[in-house]
Formats: C-alpha cells, sequence, structure tokens
C-alpha cells in the first residue's frame, strides 16, 4: 500500500523531486497520512478549482528580511480556497444521496463554494447562514443558484437549523470543514505549494477557522516534508485550535469574534483536530488592527483587497518573525479568501495604522483654563493629529480623546506619552483597547 502511495506522489512531483528523499519519510508516515495522502492525490477539485499561483510578496520580504511567498487562494473561481473541499465532497456522493439534495452551514466561503459546485453537478443545494454574514458572499451563495436561510447569530446556531432540515427534509448535510474529503480537498493546496516551491521552504502559515485548509495541508506537507513547518494563524478573539492544543482536546469557545468572519468557528473539528494535534507545529494569534495591518501588506504587494480570514497568514508572518527574529528563511502565507464587504475598507486602513505601529490613541485630561489646550498641542509637536474629540467635564477639567502618528522606530507611542507626561498631561493610553477604538468617534458629549 505504502508503495502505491508513494508512486502517486512522485507522480505530483515532477523532474525536480528527488525519490530518495520521499522514501525516507515513508518509514515514518502514520496509516492517517497515507489515506489522507492518497485522497488529496485522487481529489477532483480540478473539475471546478484552478491551481493557483505562488506569488512572490516582493516589499514585505524587503521589510522582513525573509522571503514571503503568498499563495493566491483568493483567485479561485469563488474567491476562496473553500470551492476544492465542497466540490470533491460532493463529488463522492453517490446518485440516491445527490438526488436527496444537499444543505450546509456556513459563515460564506464553503457556502459559495458549495453553491457553485451543486450547481455544476446539477445537485439542489440550500445554505444556512448567520444572519451576521457580510453581504457579499450571501449574494455570492444566491448568485450561483442555492437556496440560502438566514438564521441565527453564530454559526452553531446555523449549523443546528441546518441539521434540524436534514431530519427535517431528508437533505444530505455537507459539513464545511470537519469529513475526510473536505479535507482532502483542501489539502491540494499544499500539493501544488510542494510542487511549485521544491526548494527551501521553512513554514507555511494557515489560517484556522474550522481547521480544514490546515489539516489537509499538514496531513500532505509533514508525509512528504516533515522538515517544514505548518503554523496555524487565529485571531485572538477567535482561537479555537490554540485553546484545543492546549487542553489537549477539543473545547468550545463560549464566544467567538466577528470581525474575521471567515473563522468565526467556537470549536475545532473532530477529524481535522486529530490530525492538527498531532501534525500542526504550533499557533499564533494575532489582533484585529495586526489583521487590517496584513490586509494592507497584501494590498501593497499584489493590488488586491484580501478579507481579514485571507490575511491571517501575513499576520502570522510578521508577529513570527518578529517574535523569533529569523531572517533568511522562505515563508508561505496562505492567501485563502477575498470575500470582504466594501464598505467595510474605510475601518480596516484606519485599524491597519494602528497594525503598523503609526497611530496611538489616547485619552487626556487637561485643566479647564486659558493656556491649557495651547500647551497641549505645544507637547504633542509636529506630529499629525489623526482624530481629536474634546468633552468639557467640569468647570476644572477637560477630556482630550486622540488620534496622533506615530512611528515604530523614529518617533513611537511611548515617545508621544513622555513628552506629554512630562508637561503634566494624565495620559491614558488607549491604543490596545478595542472598546475605545471601535467607539471612540462616539465619545463626545455624554
Amino acid at each position: 500500500m505504502r508503495r502505491k502511495a508513494l508512486s502517486f506522489v512522485w507522480s505530483s512531483f515532477g523532474a525536480q523531486s528527488r525519490l530518495p528523499d520521499l522514501a525516507r519519510f515513508v518509514s515514518d508516515a502514520t496509516p492517517m497520512l497515507e489515506q489522507y495522502v492518497k485522497k488529496i492525490l485522487t481529489s477532483r477539485v480540478y473539475d471546478v478549482a484552478v491551481e493557483t499561483p505562488l506569488h512572490g510578496a516582493r516589499q514585505l520580504s524587503e521589510r522582513l528580511g525573509n522571503r514571503v511567498l503568498l499563495k493566491r487562494e483568493d483567485l479561485q473561481p469563488v474567491f476562496s480556497f473553500k470551492i476544492r473541499g465542497a466540490y470533491n465532497k460532493l463529488a463522492q456522493l453517490t446518485a440516491e444521496e445527490a438526488a436527496r439534495g444537499v444543505v450546509t452551514a456556513s459563515a460564506g466561503n464553503h457556502a459559495q463554494g458549495l453553491a457553485l459546485a451543486a450547481r455544476e453537478l446539477g445537485i439542489l443545494a440550500t445554505i444556512v447562514m448567520p444572519r451576521t454574514t457580510p453581504e457579499i458572499k450571501v449574494e455570492g451563495v444566491r448568485s450561483r443558484g442555492a437556496t440560502v436561510v438566514l438564521h441565527g447569530d453564530s454559526f452553531p446556531e446555523a449549523l443546528a437549523y441546518s441539521l434540524k432540515l436534514v431530519d427535517e427534509q431528508g437533505f444530505v448535510y455537507i459539513h464545511p470543514y470537519d469529513d475526510p474529503d473536505t479535507i482532502a480537498g483542501q489539502g491540494t493546496v499544499a500539493m501544488e505549494i510542494l510542487r511549485q516551491q521544491p526548494g527551501q521552504l521553512d513554514a507555511i502559515f494557515v489560517p484556522v477557522g474550522g481547521g480544514g485548509l490546515i489539516a489537509g495541508i499538514a496531513a500532505y506537507v509533514k508525509y512528504l516534508r516533515p522538515e517544514i513547518k505548518v503554523i496555524g494563524v487565529e485571531p485572538d478573539d477567535s482561537n479555537c485550535l490554540q485553546a484545543a492544543m492546549a487542553a489537549g482536546e477539543r473545547v468550545v469557545l463560549s464566544q467567538v469574534g466577528l470581525f474575521a468572519d471567515g473563522v468565526a468557528v467556537a470549536q475545532i473539528g473532530h477529524y481535522t483536530f486529530e490530525v492538527c494535534r498531532h501534525y500542526v507545529d504550533e499557533v499564533i494569534t494575532v489582533s484585529t488592527d495586526e489583521i487590517c495591518a496584513a490586509i494592507k501588506d497584501i494590498y501593497d504587494d499584489t493590488r488586491s483587497i484580501t478579507e481579514p480570514a485571507g490575511a491571517l497568514g501575513v499576520a502570522g508572518i510578521k508577529k513570527y518573525v518578529e517574535q523569533r527574529g529569523i531572517s533568511g528563511q522562505t515563508l508561505v502565507a496562505i492567501d485563502s479568501g477575498a470575500n470582504v464587504n466594501f464598505d467595510r475598507l474605510r475601518h480596516v486602513a484606519e485599524r491597519a495604522e494602528l497594525g503598523e505601529g503609526r497611530e496611538a490613541i489616547i485619552a487626556v485630561t487637561i485643566p479647564e483654563q486659558p493656556g491649557s489646550f495651547k500647551a497641549f498641542c505645544e507637547a504633542i509637536g509636529k506630529r499629525q493629529i489623526t482624530e481629536f474629540n474634546y468633552r468639557y467635564h467640569t468647570d476644572r477639567e477637560a477630556h482630550i480623546f486622540v488620534g496622533v502618528q506615530t512611528h515604530p522606530e523614529n518617533d513611537p507611542r511611548s515617545a508621544l506619552i513622555t513628552s506629554l507626561t512630562g508637561q503634566g498631561f494624565p495620559v491614558l493610553d488607549l491604543t490596545d483597547n478595542e472598546l475605545a477604538k471601535l467607539h471612540i468617534r462616539h465619545m463626545v458629549g455624554g
């Protein structure tokens, strides 16, 4: 069986691969990995998906001192990698199952992938989506012929309702991530990466929601090139894989953040965790500001706008490089999708400056007396003010909420705070306060 699987692997690589190197690793591969690799290599994703390019991010590479490559899954027909797993799963259905129709729950990208796959295969599809799903994703599903049902405010609520439809109407449920055929479809991303970058490759940074993408990538990569690190990246407020890895078992998050809606999942999948717990090297979490800064980085290098979940890989690379102080490595980020509402871009642009350390948000108390505001402005100096709200408090003092342009190296926020406190102004640093950053424009007047 392993010989047969090895021949599959060899044929998938091409002339630059060295069979002895692969054979050395096969003896250590588990049966689970071998089964996933065979599923990946025989996956039918290319009936509808495309092999996406592995683009170099020149500007980001120069800044970080490492070679950064972007796997452009945002260029798929549904602007997301999810088409791979969805189509592969539907292609495995029996004729009787296909005739019953399918249903799924999804925050958006799986829904669009399943809708397109079902249309191509002539299968009726019903998609249950949380009411918080961006409109662009809802319309993307409807435009591909699927029936959309909006239910609940989170994925678990949508999932529960979709399972109810299975019982009531006899649909076949298609899980968005926790299914071996879906995992195998997503794993074709890794097959392409190793073929496109057969030389030095130190780590692959993968966005994590329910874990289908990272499980497929980890299974394939660790079977063929176990020296490559597979690193998951999650939002700080949606870290279901990190929590499960720490606990040694799947856990349910009490709540999840919605900014990166594509990975707003409260519990890692069963099948996906069985792969991740053994073959994912580590998990990094990043803030909303760091995600927004990564969206800008991708735009600067590609002139393409990714969705928040799609930028997790780049955000993870930046944090990894900063924390580890590494240089000269080749690092791949999966740019997993580009389904973002246009009206969110202003928020992204504002938060990107915070993510790069180029803006500070502070609250300053000044005396309510002539000359105090002038002294405050002098303490700010020549720095550009990006936000300004003045609120009268009492006859003796006033509160100022202000955004000020900084520079992480030449003029860090610590220098700004030192300048203000040196002038006798009490300062509260709100730069890392999520509530303040979301509502600062509404904090005037009471």
